[in-house]
């Protein structure tokens, strides 16, 4: 394995970053609450302004009163923003390196299945003794027999080199890379 890519020093910021930016970007930011111009009731004036002895008072959408107006409530809004790129594949590389001290990384020579089955996947993780451990499958290029092998299995993700993000590897507990990939990572974090 490449120390350009599994063996740097981790930066805990650009990690923290990238996943922050990444759980933002999933955010669908359709919450709303009604403000007191949105509520649909009477504007009339409840009370007249003076002799009356209390407060002034508005209209019924007031929100002070039970069923009026939210003060300063969620609108709609995108949560995403940007990263640049050269600290998203630090964030990348940080994470690989944890997964690599960890010793959570297998390497495998190929990954290739004549048609989907969900024991071929089980047989795998049994062989590499990664059955309960939450594994990352990485490949090369996408592959439908591979992915639809291992989408009943809750525990198991599958992901190519060019969806892999930060987020996906820390969430998993170890990862399993196919030997072609490797070269593909290399070319990528080159960039």
């Amino acid at each position: 394995m490449n120390d350009a890519v599994f063996g740097i020093k981790p930066n805990d910021h650009a990690i923290y970053l990238d996943i922050k930016q990444f759980m933002a970007n999933r955010r669908q930011g359709t919450h709303k609450a009604k403000q007191r111009s949105e509520i649909s009731g009477s504007t009339r004036k409840l009370i007249r302004q003076k002799g009356g002895g209390g407060a002034r008072r508005g209209d019924i959408n007031s929100p002070v009163l039970v069923g009026g107006g939210r003060v300063f409530g969620p609108v709609p809004r995108d949560y995403s923003f940007k990263l640049n790129k050269k600290l998203k594949q630090l964030a990348r590389k940080s994470a690989l390196t944890y997964k690599a001290l960890e010793s959570a990384i297998v390497v495998v020579n190929s990954l290739e299945y004549e048609a989907p089955k969900t024991k071929n996947i089980l047989a795998l993780m049994e062989n590499l003794k990664v059955a309960g451990k939450k594994p990352l499958i990485i490949l090369p290029e996408a592959n439908k027999n591979v992915y639809l092998s291992a989408r009943n299995l809750q525990y198991v993700n599958v992901t190519t080199i060019s969806e892999l993000n930060t987020y996906k590897i820390l969430n998993a507990k170890s990862l399993i890379i196919v030997e072609s990939a490797l070269n593909g990572l290399d070319q990528i974090f080159k960039a």
